[in-house]
């Protein structure tokens, strides 16, 4: 065998070695997750049990969630926030309200368009199918985004595989038989 079939033979070997991997990955991925969710969802924000649309955003890292009113104070020499959550409840298509406090677990630095900006990150608490996830979200006045809840990939390791070509997969049921699960 000369040295330029010797290439292609190597060549064509390791292009069949990642074809294989390629096809074989994502099936056996399926069998192995048990849920698979559409990029948006419905999710519940507990305790209050607050009805929205979630985005499941793989490009972003950190979750984030719709607050008005947002304000930083001193508790016991920590750094809490109080906001409001003002969201359509997507089950009766009312204005929800709901006021917070939460200790700030850490400070976030968002890039965008706009600039640089640092953000409060809380615990929050939030229903995805039959789960109930205590898991950090960014705070940002979202009025004008489409989803009020964005699920970033912290919270997505979790959670499962997301299917890009499907939405609204599962209605969030965390009552009694939902298992919880924390960060």
């Amino acid at each position: 065998m000369n040295k330029d079939s010797a290439v292609k033979h190597r060549t064509t070997r390791w292009l069949s070695a990642v074809l294989i991997a390629l096809t074989v990955t994502p099936s056996f991925a399926a069998t192995n997750s048990t849920k698979v969710f559409g990029w948006v969802e419905e999710g519940l924000i507990q305790p209050e049990n607050i009805s929205v649309k979630i985005k499941l955003d793989t490009g972003a890292l950190t979750s984030s969630m719709d607050a008005k009113d947002l304000e930083r104070f001193d508790k016991g020499g920590e750094q809490w926030v109080r906001f409001n959550v003002e969201v359509k409840d997507s089950q009766t298509g009312k204005m929800a309200n709901a006021s917070f406090e939460r200790k700030v677990v850490r400070n976030v630095k968002v890039r965008g368009a706009g600039g640089a900006e640092r953000r409060p990150v809380v615990l929050m608490q939030m229903c995805i199918g039959t789960r109930l996830y205590k898991e950090e979200f960014s705070l940002k006045d979202r009025g004008k985004m489409n989803y009020p809840v964005l699920i970033g990939r912290r919270t997505l390791q979790h959670v499962g595989a997301v299917d890009a070509s499907r939405t609204f997969t599962m209605e969030p049921r965390c009552g009694k038989s939902g298992t919880k699960e924390t960060n």
